[in-house]
C-alpha cells in the first residue's frame, strides 16, 4: 500500500537516497474540508471581525482618540464606492465643529530633496514638545491597483513609534497638486482626534502645486543644492507660492554650497510677489539629518501663523479654501456625471475612434462632442 511519502514526494529525487527526507522542499497533507476543528476555526474566524460601525460610532472613535477607529473613518472617506459617499459625508459634517485649531504646513520639493526625512524630524521634535502631530503622506500611486507605495511611512520609521504621532500614506492618484483628493477631508478627521499639527507631504512633482496651497496655513518648499541652475527660481510656479523656503543637507562638505543655494534664492525671492500679502517669504537651511536648522523652520512657521491670527488672514484664507473646495467638489460631480452618462459615452467613442484613425480632426471632434453633450443635457 503507497504511503503519503510515495504519493506526495517531491518532483526530482536522488536515487540513492529515495527514504531520505531532507529535502529542499515536499509536499503536506492538507486537512480535510469535514474536519471538525477547521469548521471550528472558520466560525472563530468570522466572529472575530469586527462589528459593522454606524456613522455615530465613527463619530465618537474619532473624538475619542482611537486610532483605529480613525483610520477606518478615512478608509470610509476615501473610498469610491457609491455606497460609503453618504456615510462619508455624515462622519465629516458631524466631525466639523471639532475642526480648525490645528496648525497646517504643507510641505513640497523635487524628489530626493528629504522632504519624509525633514518631517520625521520635525515630527518627532514636536511630539516631545507635548504636539500631536498627524502626518498625511501623499504616496505615489501604483499602476497596477491603484494604491500607494507606502514608500513615505516606511522612511519615517522613528515617527511611527512616537505615540502622539499618526502616519496615513494615501495614493495620489494622478490628482494635479501632487495631493489626495480626498486629503482635505482626512486632514479635518485628524483634527478632530485632537491633532494639533497637521503635515501634508506631497509627492513632489513640480509646479503643479496650487492644490496643496489651497488647503494649507503655511506652505514649505524644500530645494537642494546643485538640483539646478539659477533660473529654477526665476520660473516661479510653486516657488511664488511658498512661505518659505528650506534648503536641506545642509551639513558636511555640503553645507558651504547649501549657504550659497540659500543665498540664491534670497536674491530671486526678491523679485517675487509674497504669496501672502505683509509676509516676507524667505529662504533657509537645515540638516535632517542633525536636526540643525529644524526647530528654527518651525518657529518660522508660528510666526507666520500668529502674525495671519492677528490680521485675520487665516480665518479669511481658510473661508475661501472651504469655497474653493465646494467648486473643485461640484466640477468632478459634473464631470462625472456627463462622462458617465451612457447617451454621451457612446457617441463621444465614435468620435474619438475618428481622431484614432485620423478621419477627424481633433478641434472638429471637440465641437462635435459639445454639440452631443448639449443635445442629450437639453441645454
Amino acid at each position: 500500500m503507497p504511503t503519503d511519502y510515495d504519493i506526495y514526494k517531491p518532483e526530482w529525487i536522488d536515487e540513492d537516497k529515495k527514504k531520505d527526507t531532507a529535502f529542499a522542499s515536499f509536499v503536506m497533507t492538507g486537512i480535510s474540508e469535514s474536519n471538525d476543528a477547521l469548521r471550528l476555526s472558520q466560525q472563530a474566524t468570522v466572529a472575530a471581525k469586527p462589528p459593522k460601525m454606524t456613522v455615530e460610532d465613527y463619530v465618537a472613535g474619532v473624538l475619542e482618540g482611537d486610532r483605529m477607529k480613525l483610520s477606518r473613518a478615512i478608509t470610509m472617506v476615501e473610498s469610491n464606492a457609491p455606497k460609503h459617499f453618504a456615510m462619508a459625508q455624515d462622519i465629516v459634517q458631524q466631525l466639523l465643529p471639532h475642526t480648525g485649531k490645528a496648525v497646517r504646513i504643507g510641505i513640497t520639493g523635487v524628489p530626493g530633496a528629504g522632504k519624509s526625512t525633514i518631517i520625521e524630524a520635525l515630527g518627532c521634535l514636536l511630539c516631545q514638545q507635548g504636539h500631536k502631530v498627524a502626518v498625511l503622506a501623499v504616496d505615489p500611486s501604483s499602476s497596477v491597483t491603484g494604491g500607494a507605495i507606502l514608500g513615505d511611512k516606511t522612511r519615517m520609521e522613528q515617527l511611527s513609534r512616537e505615540k502622539n504621532a499618526f502616519i496615513r500614506p494615501s495614493p495620489a492618484g494622478g490628482t494635479l497638486g501632487g495631493v489626495s483628493r480626498k486629503s482635505r477631508e482626512t486632514m479635518l478627521l485628524c483634527e478632530a482626534a485632537g491633532y494639533d499639527v497637521i503635515l501634508v507631504e506631497t509627492v513632489g512633482v513640480g509646479q503643479s502645486e496650487t492644490t496643496v496651497r489651497s488647503m494649507v496655513d503655511f506652505f514649505l518648499v524644500v530645494v537642494l543644492t546643485g538640483a539646478g541652475d539659477d533660473l529654477q527660481g526665476v520660473k516661479k510656479g510653486v516657488i511664488e507660492l511658498a512661505d518659505a523656503i528650506l534648503v536641506n543637507k545642509a551639513d558636511g562638505d555640503n553645507k558651504t554650497k547649501a549657504l550659497v543655494t540659500r543665498a540664491d534664492y534670497e536674491q530671486i525671492l526678491h523679485y517675487l510677489r509674497p504669496a501672502t500679502e505683509g509676509w516676507t517669504t524667505k529662504a533657509y537651511t537645515c540638516s535632517a539629518y542633525t536636526g540643525e536648522g529644524i526647530p528654527e523652520i518651525w518657529d518660522v512657521a508660528m510666526e507666520y501663523i500668529n502674525q495671519m491670527k492677528g490680521t485675520g488672514q487665516l480665518e479669511s484664507r481658510r473661508q475661501q479654501q472651504n469655497l474653493t473646495w465646494v467648486r473643485e467638489m461640484t466640477d468632478d460631480y459634473f464631470r462625472n456625471l456627463i462622462y458617465k452618462n451612457p447617451a454621451i459615452a457612446q457617441p463621444r467613442e465614435a468620435i474619438e475612434n475618428r481622431v484614432l484613425d485620423g478621419s477627424l480632426a481633433p478641434t472638429k471632434a471637440l465641437s462635435e462632442i459639445v454639440a452631443v453633450i448639449e443635445s442629450s443635457l437639453k441645454l
